[in-house]
């Protein structure tokens, strides 16, 4: 009658067998769904240590003399520090070969100050926000005191265009003296015009 007890033991044994992968199914369902939402509770990834630039390393000398003079606000500055990045969908900025045009399409005679004042110069990932490349660049390059008041630095970050292409660029300057500018966000291209001023 129903197989003796050797059919009762292979009944018992699949029984067993397919209770036991069920089991495991569910743990790893369980384990997948706890990974989802612990994962909702995470920070955003921070960008790497690597695009951090240590201010008090860039000297301690002002604008050096003679031309072409660089003013931001028109007070003269030296360029200590310049980071690029594409913006958008851009991943990729223009070859370096084609440096001279993007700098002067941020400010009129920029590549020139580039070459007088020998910049710490970095390219960063793309940015998709010009106010969130800017908090980055200020949390990233960060300026002694308050924001630089009060001390020889400052800085600009913001957006830029290269024949219609949406770019970001991040500038970080030094006064001969300690000054009332600080930082400053370029929030439209034609802002640049009205920051910074290349003369002779």
């Amino acid at each position: 009658m129903g197989g003796g007890p050797l059919q009762w033991m292979l009944d018992t044994l699949g029984s067993t067998v397919i209770c036991a992968i069920v089991g495991v199914i569910l743990l790893v369902l369980a384990a997948i769904v706890w990974k989802i939402i612990a994962g909702r509770g995470e920070k955003p990834t921070e960008p790497s240590a690597s695009l951090r630039i240590d201010v008090m390393a860039l000297g301690t000398h002002g604008p050096p003399p003679g031309t072409p003079v660089l003013e931001f606000f028109n007070t003269p500055v030296r360029l200590a520090a310049i980071i690029i990045a594409p913006a958008g969908r851009v991943r990729d900025l223009p070859p370096a070969e084609d440096m001279a045009d993007i700098l002067d399409a941020i400010v009129p005679g920029l590549a020139r100050i580039v070459s007088a004042h020998r910049p710490l110069a970095k390219r960063w990932p793309a940015q998709f926000s010009s106010k969130g490349f800017a908090h980055m660049f200020f949390q990233y390059v960060r300026l002694p005191g308050e924001g630089g008041k009060g001390t020889p630095w400052c800085s600009a970050a913001g957006i830029f265009k290269i024949e219609g292409q949406p770019m970001m660029a991040g500038m970080v300057f030094r006064t001969e003296s300690t000054s009332s500018l600080g930082q400053e966000i370029i929030d439209a291209e034609e802002k640049w015009l009205n920051t910074l001023r290349v003369k002779g």
